[in-house]
């Protein structure tokens, strides 16, 4: 299963006490105040591990609290600090604060941590408050609470190039035609309901990661449909590559896609992008027909690739494409 999305209370561990103690021996009848600080309370960190694909771990648990610091005791012995808890998460999520809305930091590096809840620090002891006028203090400070918050985690694949269409567009053929990646085919819509990935190879030594987006209709950033719940996995590919239709309204659809995405972060109308029109087998010789309208609109930028994930025409040039682009973003 799929998750990409959870919401966690995490707590750390209050500090210890600090002990009010004396020393009480035979032979030293002014031993004077010996009691131990509290040790600190354990602290919740998060961390980057590159082997976890998806946030279901943290499903089935809510709430994850650190050990409590122990209290001092007699002898200047100080307490026993607690254990941090590490929760391991999938490379590329993102933590926001949900009582503020403040983000708290982005893991994007694989073994990168985060403490996100601090543990508190252990009290001091009796022995701290020893001074000239005061030889036998009876007062040690208390341990602190630790840091609790309620948190956001939203995982957002790494990926090359970020295919964007409407459902049914041809994104998951193309994808497994392209790829060893397998996601699931079926002639009805959002048949994708989770992000797929796939290693795509372009000659002998070069690759790219290409990441299926499911299915985006107009007003998805709004929240229909699948809504926000993928379009946040787009924001982290290098170059969007546009799949439509051949066989439908292809200005108007691209305009419905790049306003989605407009919409949802207006950064990524920035980022390089492709057009490819799928299902140049349907129209077979009348899809030239297709491309001169278009030229002569004027409406779509750029060169369009025609092409048929189903037959594999078109499909070495568009991997050209993508590669060159990569190649100048690379050099650029």
């Amino acid at each position: 299963m799929f998750i990409d999305y959870v919401e966690i209370e995490v707590i750390a561990g209050r500090g210890g006490d600090g002990c009010v103690s004396f020393v009480r021996e035979k032979f030293r009848p002014k031993g004077g105040p010996d009691g131990g600080d509290g040790g600190h309370g354990g602290s919740v960190i998060l961390k980057a591990d590159s082997n976890l694909g998806t946030l279901l771990d943290l499903r089935y648990s809510n709430v994850y609290r650190a050990d409590k610091g122990k209290p001092g005791s007699g002898g200047n012995k100080n307490g026993r600090a607690g254990s941090d808890i590490i929760l391991r998460v999938p490379v590329g999520v993102t933590l926001t604060d949900k009582s503020s809305g403040n983000p708290m930091g982005d893991l994007d590096v694989d073994g990168k941590e985060i403490i996100v809840a601090r543990g508190g620090r252990g009290g001091k002891g009796n022995t701290h408050f020893k001074t000239a006028t005061n030889q036998t203090p009876r007062i040690a400070r208390p341990g602190r609470e630790g840091d609790s918050f309620r948190l956001a985690l939203e995982l957002k694949l790494f990926a090359d190039v970020g295919l964007v269409g409407l459902p049914n567009a041809g994104k998951s053929t193309l994808l497994s035609r392209l790829s060893a990646a397998r996601p699931k085919i079926a002639d009805y819509p959002f048949t994708t309901l989770k992000p797929n990935l796939g290693i795509v190879r372009i000659g002998d030594y070069r690759s790219f990661v290409m990441a299926d987006i499911p299915g985006i209709i107009e007003g998805a950033s709004e929240g229909k449909g699948l809504g926000h719940q993928f379009l946040r996995h787009i924001q982290r590919t290098k170059i969007l590559l546009y799949l439509i239709d051949i066989s439908g309204d292809i200005e108007e659809t691209l305009a419905v896609l790049r306003k989605e995405v407009g919409d949802f972060d207006s950064d990524l109308l920035r980022r390089p992008s492709i057009v490819a029109l799928n299902k140049v087998d349907i129209l077979g010789e009348d899809s030239e027909n297709v491309i001169l309208n278009i030229s002569k609109n004027g409406e779509i930028q750029g060169e369009v690739i025609r092409m048929s994930a189903v037959t594999g025409q078109g499909l070495e040039e568009l991997l050209r494409r993508i590669g060159n682009e990569l190649e100048r973003l690379k050099t650029g």
